[in-house]
C-alpha cells in the first residue's frame, strides 16, 4: 500500500471552498494536485496570489497545487480523481470527462447531494456516467467539515467511504493529517444519504433560528430530522449505525448550528420572511440543500416513508408555504410514540 500511495497522482475537480481546502490538504502532504478551476478568474487568483479569493479568501495555498481551466489537463496522467462540484452539475461534468478516464483511476465524490429525476447519489451518477463495473474504484467522502476551518488547519475529522475496505484503507491514509483525521466505511449509499439530506434538515434548523424559536425547538428540530435520514437511508439499504457517525449526526450537527453553513443561512433568511430568489442571488456558493429537498420530498412519496420535516420545507421552498404554518403543522400533527418500531 506504501508504494501505491507514494505513486498517487491527484486531481480535484472543482475550485470552490471545499475543493480547494482539499486540494491545499494533498499539497501540503506533499502531492503534486492538479485543480479544475471552471472560472478563470479562479484558476488565475491561485497562479497569481497562490490564494483563491473568490471563494477561500485569506488561505495561502499550497505550491503543489496546479490550477487549470481544462478538464483534459486536470485528469490526464493522474489516478486519484476527487469530485468537488455542486451534484445538480455532476452528471454533466463527469459525461465530459468519460473520454479522459483510465482503468487505473479511483473516483472519490466529496459532493454531497441527490439528483432531481434519477434520485441517484453522486457515486451512482459517476458508476453510471463513467461506465465504472468495479465499484471498488468509486469512493465518498463526507463528515462535519467546514471548508474555511479545513484551510485554517482547524481538527477536522471525516469518513471515506468504498465498498472495498482495503480502498477505504488505502484513501483514507492519502488524506489523513495531524489536522485531518479520517474514519473508513464500506457503507457507501449511507454516508452519502447522511451527507445529502442533513442539508434539507439544515434549511429547516435556519428556519426555526431565523424565527427565534429557541433552543428547544432546534434540538428537537435535529434530532427528528436525524430520525428522516435514518428512515431514508434503512429504506434504501443503508446500514442504520452510518447514520451516529460522523456523515449522520456529525454533520448534521454541524451543519444545523454553524455560522458557516450555507443550508442553514439559507434557512435563516427564510425564517426571517425573505424570499428565496433574493436569497440565492447574494449567494455565490450552492446550497445544495434547496434542490436536494426537492429529491428527498419525492424520492419520500416514491418510498412511502414520512417525511414530516422534509415535507414542510418543501413546501416553503416549492409552494410558498409561511413557516409559521408549517411549524403549525409539525407541533399538531397525531400523537405518535417516538421510536420507530
Amino acid at each position: 500500500m506504501e508504494e501505491r500511495i507514494k505513486n498517487t497522482k491527484a486531481c480535484v475537480i472543482g475550485a470552490g471552498n471545499w475543493g480547494t481546502s482539499l486540494a491545499n490538504l494533498l499539497g501540503t502532504k506533499g502531492f503534486s494536485v492538479d485543480l479544475w478551476c471552471y472560472e478563470e478568474e479562479v484558476s488565475d487568483s491561485i497562479i497569481n496570489n497562490r490564494e483563491n479569493k473568490p471563494y477561500l479568501s485569506g488561505i495561502r495555498l499550497s505550491r503543489n497545487i496546479h490550477p487549470t481551466t481544462s478538464l483534459e489537463e486536470a485528469v490526464k496522467g493522474n489516478n486519484l480523481i476527487i469530485l468537488v462540484v455542486p451534484s445538480h452539475v455532476m452528471r454533466d461534468i463527469t459525461e465530459q470527462l468519460k473520454e479522459f478516464v483510465t482503468d487505473e483511476m479511483v473516483f472519490i465524490s466529496a459532493s454531497k447531494g441527490i439528483e432531481n429525476k434519477t434520485f441517484k447519489t453522486m457515486s451512482q451518477v459517476i458508476e453510471e456516467t463513467l461506465a465504472i463495473k468495479d465499484k471498488s474504484r468509486i469512493g465518498v467522502l463526507s463528515g462535519p467539515s467546514f471548508a474555511r476551518e479545513l484551510g485554517e488547519l482547524k481538527p477536522t475529522v471525516v469518513t471515506i467511504a468504498f465498498d472495498n475496505l482495503d480502498a477505504s484503507k488505502y484513501a483514507q491514509k492519502v488524506f489523513a493529517a495531524s489536522y485531518f483525521r479520517v474514519y473508513t466505511s464500506v457503507d457507501v449509499l449511507g454516508v452519502e444519504i447522511g451527507g445529502a439530506v442533513k442539508n434539507v434538515i439544515a434549511i429547516a434548523s435556519g428556519v426555526v433560528d431565523g424565527m427565534k424559536l429557541g433552543l428547544n425547538a432546534r434540538a428537537a428540530l435535529i434530532t427528528r430530522g436525524l430520525v428522516e435520514i435514518r428512515r431514508i437511508g434503512l429504506a434504501l439499504g443503508a446500514n442504520p449505525h452510518t447514520f451516529s457517525g460522523l456523515s449522520g449526526v456529525g454533520d448534521l450537527i454541524l451543519t444545523c448550528t454553524g455560522s458557516l453553513s450555507r443550508n442553514h443561512t439559507v434557512g435563516l433568511k427564510l425564517g426571517q420572511g425573505k424570499k428565496l430568489d433574493d436569497i440565492l442571488k447574494e449567494m455565490r456558493m450552492v446550497a445544495e440543500g434547496v434542490k436536494t429537498t426537492k429529491s428527498v420530498y419525492n424520492l419520500g412519496k416514491k418510498l412511502g416513508i414520512e417525511l414530516p420535516i422534509c415535507e414542510e420545507i418543501y413546501g416553503v421552498i416549492y409552494n410558498n408555504e409561511k413557516p409559521e404554518r408549517s411549524v403549525h403543522r409539525l407541533m399538531t400533527r397525531s400523537l405518535k410514540q417516538e421510536i420507530d418500531i
